[in-house]
């Protein structure tokens, strides 16, 4: 094979796998806030002292896909990454129920996100890692725009993958990796009670904390004040465009997690070009 073509085959192979881990990233998301919800049942049940509820047995390998509207269980045609829900036409064969187009932008944004790793890094571990980064990202923004939930079974192996990784230098070295994640999670701790003693209401969740814990963790401290700055205008300029635009009420909370992910694959890819930008200007 001509070695100008390698570089290439990689990045298809790259999206294609992206693509099947987007088909597992929607069971994902659309499964685990229930396994949570039901963790919580029981574990009330059992602080009550009664029998924990009967329920139907639930993880994220049983049962198989199926409809969330009539539960047909979906054939192996019916699972192909984006063109199953471009030739179901967005329902389901059975009951044709409307199929959530967000099924196939998770897929095609996995892909994608997947073939611009391979893209950027090229063969190894950093675009492998970027990957892993990208899935749980997507992954998180989903459940918190959702539930306003940022699991703990995402967002703390995501940390400890970060300082393993770091352990050889993949995006930094592991001084930097362990203090990032201790400032990040300090950063919105503070910026939490301060808040919280000021308003007497709490303005974001502790998985928050652990979010930015975690990509302080994969890219040291110094993209710190890079992250919290890109998260911050994210989040500013969406909730005003929903409070302008669709007169969303200010005191409906808004998630901060998808604002994190963002600004943390941002700064991955283009951090250092973003921060050796902004002090060219100064």
């Amino acid at each position: 094979m001509p070695a100008d073509l390698e570089p290439a085959l990689f990045v298809v192979l790259s999206g294609a796998l992206g693509l099947i881990v987007g088909s597992f990233l929607n069971v994902v998301i659309h499964r685990l806030p229930k396994i949570i919800e039901r963790d919580w049942r029981v574990h009330c049940s059992e602080l009550r002292g009664e029998d924990p509820p009967a329920l139907e047995p639930l993880s994220l390998a049983w049962p198989g896909s199926r409809c969330p509207a009539c539960g047909h269980p979906l054939r192996f045609y019916e699972n192909i990454p984006v063109l199953s829900w471009l030739w179901l036409r967005g329902r389901c064969s059975a009951c044709r129920a409307a199929i959530s187009p967000r099924y196939p932008l998770v897929e095609l944004g996995s892909g994608l996100l997947c073939a611009y790793c391979a893209f950027h890094f090229g063969y190894g571990w950093p675009a492998a890692g970027a990957m892993l980064l990208g899935w749980t990202s997507i992954a998180l923004t989903c459940i918190d725009l959702d539930s306003q939930l940022l699991p703990d079974s995402l967002t703390l192996p995501l940390l400890w993958a970060g300082l393993l990784l770091n352990l050889f230098g993949t995006y930094t070295d592991l001084s930097s990796a362990v203090i990032g994640a201790a400032t990040g999670y300090l950063t919105l701790w503070m910026v939490y009670w301060a808040f919280k003693l000021t308003t007497g209401k709490e303005g974001m969740g502790y998985g928050d904390f652990k979010l930015l814990a975690a990509l302080g963790a994969w890219q040291g401290w110094q993209m710190l004040p890079l992250i919290i700055l890109l998260s911050s205008l994210l989040g500013a300029l969406v909730g005003i465009v929903l409070i302008v635009v669709t007169r969303r009420g200010r005191n409906v909370p808004i998630p901060f997690g998808p604002y994190l992910a963002a600004a943390g694959l941002i700064s991955m890819f283009w951090g250092k070009t973003l921060t050796r930008a902004y002090i060219s200007l100064l």
